[in-house]
């Protein structure tokens, strides 16, 4: 989802009453996550407080030892141009294109996000440097909804350049960052731009007219947008009618995709080298990180980072050709798929993973609860 820092064109390769307030929030906070389809394993005390969470000295351990997850995952395998499904034994059952799906006319390339939609029925892809959205029937492949013109870059209507995170939302319409326009755009069902957050190639952060390079654009559940910016590293969260809910400075070097996990509690991606993962408030307090500056634990360029319903922690390691799970209590890599700094085709290989998605084996999608 994220080339580097230019994000030019990527190789394609009183005590008693002080404690009764945080008990109440504590027990807010859980309400809204099982409310959200969000896990309320991943303890959230510190996050009340305020504080970073103790962690244990980040480690790997044998996969067989954990249940990734429940459900189907989805795999936006960039570099290989292709999505691909996996059941949780790792086994591809599932891939498009294929010889029974075709690629649509212009082509599949540069798959950079892929999410469920429909429950479960269809799947929406932007191909970011194929400047092109597809939604395509699941399991068969057909090609339902298209916008956009393969391999031509532009922003009148019809056109999009670099589309970014493209979710379905409930009444049909399809926001996506439209992130070298600077813009975040509503398309409706009949293909018709209906509406945009800030102003077509202003790229900086003067919110809301000016939206500075947009790579996330996720729906929350209250019917707003989370909006992340590369200049400027900010997170803020819009209505959909382009007004202004907050906005926050975070001190890392390259937001991405970030994500809703409680009242006040979110996370995001930071895509570097070495790369990490932070969990913060709308104040702009840390209070969790994953950061390993070396060995196998490190991360290199990571897209998305979510929290599954288990409690683990999914990632995509982009530049490192895996996706990965981690348990937030031991910052330890649990599983992954994908042979760490080896890409490939073959079962078990990817290359330059850039988006992931979860659908359970009840048809819902808890990663992002608010699309269609």
């Amino acid at each position: 989802m994220r080339p580097p820092r230019a994000k030019t064109r990527r190789a394609n390769v009183g005590v008693a009453p002080m404690a009764i307030v945080v008990v109440a929030a504590v027990i807010f906070a859980a309400v809204w996550l099982s409310s959200s389809g969000k896990s309320n394993n991943h303890a959230r005390a510190s996050q009340v407080a305020g504080s970073q969470r103790s962690v244990a000295p980040p480690s790997t351990i044998p996969p067989a030892r954990v249940r990734p997850f429940a459900g189907h995952l989805l795999i936006a395998d960039r570099g290989n141009n292709r999505l691909i499904v996996l059941d949780p034994s790792s086994n591809v059952v599932w891939q498009y294109p294929s010889a029974s799906a075709p690629p649509p006319a212009g082509g599949f390339y540069f798959p950079d996000d892929g999410f469920f939609a429909d429950h479960g029925r269809s799947i929406i892809t932007n191909e970011e440097e194929n400047h092109t959205i597809i939604r395509i029937a699941y399991p068969s492949g057909a090609v339902i909804w298209s916008y956009g013109h393969p391999h031509t870059p532009g922003s009148a209507p019809g056109f999009l350049n670099q589309p970014d995170d493209a979710f379905l939302l409930p009444d049909g319409r399809v926001t996506v960052a439209d992130a070298k326009n600077c813009r975040i755009l509503m398309i409706g069902p009949d293909g018709t731009p209906r509406s945009q957050i800030g102003t077509t190639r202003r790229c900086v952060h003067n919110p809301p007219t000016g939206i500075g390079y947009p790579n996330g654009d996720t729906p929350l559940p209250n019917g707003d947008l989370l909006v992340s910016e590369i200049n400027g590293s900010w997170v803020s969260e819009y209505t959909q009618d382009g007004k202004l809910v907050w906005t926050v400075h975070l001190p890392i070097a390259y937001p991405s995709d970030p994500q809703q996990l409680g009242p006040d509690l979110y996370m995001v991606a930071d895509y570097t080298r070495p790369g990490g993962i932070v969990e913060f408030t709308r104040e702009g307090s840390i209070v969790w990180s994953y950061r390993v500056t070396n060995g196998p634990g490190m991360l290199d360029h990571p897209s998305l980072a979510d929290l599954l319903p288990n409690g683990l922690i999914g990632v995509n390691d982009d530049y490192r050709h895996r996706v990965a799970l981690i348990d937030p209590a031991t910052n330890a890599i649990v599983w992954q798929y994908g042979e760490t700094d080896h890409r490939g085709t073959a079962p078990g290989l990817l290359d330059t993973p850039d988006g992931f998605d979860l659908l359970l084996p009840d048809s819902t999608t808890p990663l992002h609860t608010a699309t269609g």
